[in-house]
């Protein structure tokens, strides 16, 4: 077998030979030339192939031996930057409560203490269902004056110490859990680490997700991205297409520039993605915003939060469709949801619901008339069963429903909302397939998707047989997904043989 060794000449034609496509048994041939795919056909040598070009010995010629090859695989909700710092923090995903989290905590500073002045971060917990409250105290007793901040696996919320707080500048909390309008300004200086630094680490998680098969994402990191972006493209283009979000901040400075959704921002892979606003909160933190409220929750809360209300976002929405922007609207919340599908209607914009995890009655059919995308990102779901079957109780087979929005329609595109969930498309395959994550039945069975739609919504809406003229961005598999994804859990385990984007290989262990 010949062996990739680097960038690909995209003048010189590139052979994947002996391919196998998606339900097809005849090995075939897929030519790449400047970028794309220039043919797909039978396998030089079979009966039906056609006789060789005089190109064909300038060829580099990889025989894939009947490995499978699928349009490379896109993550529609990623936070990048965030996603490469969580990869050296401490995971406390795992905590089944505050004593149990601040255990963890407790374990690290034996062990791998931050240096002097700098905080221990950790990132993951859940205490939507705990049976106790994090407190201050509770990481007091345990880290002294060792600053340290948990973020919430929803990215919502961070519980944070008493030397935390001073940290941020914040003397004093009546809890130590920061939530939405408190944390978010306060999230950007956790993540301030040297621009070299922060970008070293990003490089090398792109280059995990390309091990992954991955071939584009979309950032929606809380940042000016197109400037970060053409920062790093000054450097070289990153290993996967990147489509940088504009959040309303910096909105403005996009329209200056005259940039539209697609356009490109920097090299040749960063384009501008969509206008990303947030509207409501999230389940783990209760403040999706809701119909119902939140058991035992009373007050002003007690049904979510509302971070824009309908007379902020009609307008951002109509403003964005004016210059040329896509937009990509958070909702969680039955409610939420409404709001932002009235917020749609009322505009003629477009793009998508981010999340969309709980949809009242009607809802669904609604999305499908606007041509509306759900972005969803069905590693969630395994995540947040336990946390909605304890708040949305009553509620919850509305939950996720992404069989209901594929049936009647809707385009579905999958993420994972890294660093929420791991940056790994397969892991979303399997959670949308099963909808469980461990040795529990399926949750909600009956919105689970097939092995086929959970692919197609994995690849940017490409069909999932590789066709000439489309961009040569290809993943080449040493496993079939579809029989890996009969068995619940298996799927995750895809072997990945090689990347490519643009005809070059960004990963390969071929």
């Amino acid at each position: 077998m010949s062996c990739p060794g680097g960038p690909v000449d995209v003048f010189r034609p590139l052979v994947l030979r002996r391919a196998r496509l998606l339900g097809q048994d005849a090995p075939v041939d897929v030519v790449l030339r400047g970028g794309r795919i220039a043919s797909v056909g039978p396998a030089a040598g079979s009966a039906s192939a056609a006789a060789p070009g005089p190109a064909a010995s300038a060829a580099e010629v990889v025989d894939l031996d009947g490995r499978l090859v699928l349009p490379g695989l896109w993550d529609q909700h990623t936070h990048l930057t965030q996603w490469a710092l969580s990869r050296g923090r401490l995971d406390v995903s795992g905590a089944t409560s505050a004593a149990h989290a601040a255990a963890l905590v407790r374990e690290r500073l034996a062990t791998d203490p931050p240096t002097s002045g700098r905080p221990l971060v950790g990132i993951g917990f859940r205490d939507g269902s705990w049976p106790d409250r994090p407190t201050s105290a509770l990481l007091d007793a345990v880290a002294g004056d060792v600053p340290v901040v948990l973020v919430s696996g929803d990215l919502h919320c961070a519980w944070v110490s008493t030397a935390g707080l001073r940290l941020f500048g914040v003397p004093t909390h009546p809890t130590g859990v920061l939530r939405e309008t408190e944390w978010m300004p306060l999230m950007g200086a956790l993540d301030h680490v040297p621009e070299d630094v922060q970008d070293r680490l990003v490089t090398d998680a792109l280059r995990a997700a390309a091990a992954r098969g991955v071939v584009g994402v979309v950032d929606l990191e809380i940042a000016d991205n197109v400037s970060v972006w053409r920062r790093r493209a000054e450097l070289g283009d990153p290993v996967v297409r990147v489509r940088a979000g504009v959040w309303p901040a910096y909105l403005d400075r996009v329209v200056a520039d005259e940039l539209h959704t697609g356009d490109r921002v920097a090299g040749a892979r960063v384009t501008q993605g969509p206008l990303k606003v947030i509207v409501d909160g999230s389940l783990n933190t209760r403040t999706a915003w809701c119909h119902a409220p939140y058991p035992g929750v009373e007050g002003p809360l007690s049904h979510g939060v509302l971070n824009v209300p309908a007379d902020e976002l009609v307008p951002l929405l109509r403003h964005a469709r004016a210059h040329g922007l896509t937009c990509a609207v958070h909702a969680i919340g039955d409610a939420a949801n409404t709001l932002v599908l009235d917020a749609f209607a009322a505009t003629g914009a477009r793009g998508s619901v981010e999340h969309a995890q709980l949809l009242g009655t009607g809802d669904v059919a609604r999305f499908a008339a606007l041509g509306l995308t759900a972005s969803v990102q069905p590693g969630h779901i395994p995540d947040d069963r336990d946390v909605a079957d304890r708040h949305w109780a009553g509620r919850t087979h509305r939950a996720f429903p992404l069989a209901e929005l594929h049936a009647a329609g809707v385009d579905l595109a999958f993420g994972s909302d890294a660093p929420v969930a791991p940056l790994d498309p397969w892991l979303a395959v399997d959670a949308a397939v099963w909808r469980t994550g461990d040795a529990r039945p399926s949750w909600h069975p009956e919105q689970a998707v097939d092995a086929l739609t959970a692919l197609a919504s994995s690849v940017d809406g490409r069909p999932l047989t590789p066709r000439a003229g489309d961009p040569a961005d290809l993943v080449v598999l040493d496993d079939d997904p579809l029989a890996l994804a009969t068995t619940p859990g298996a799927v995750r385990t895809t072997r990945v043989a090689a990347t490519l984007v643009a005809a070059t290989w960004t990963h390969t262990t071929l």
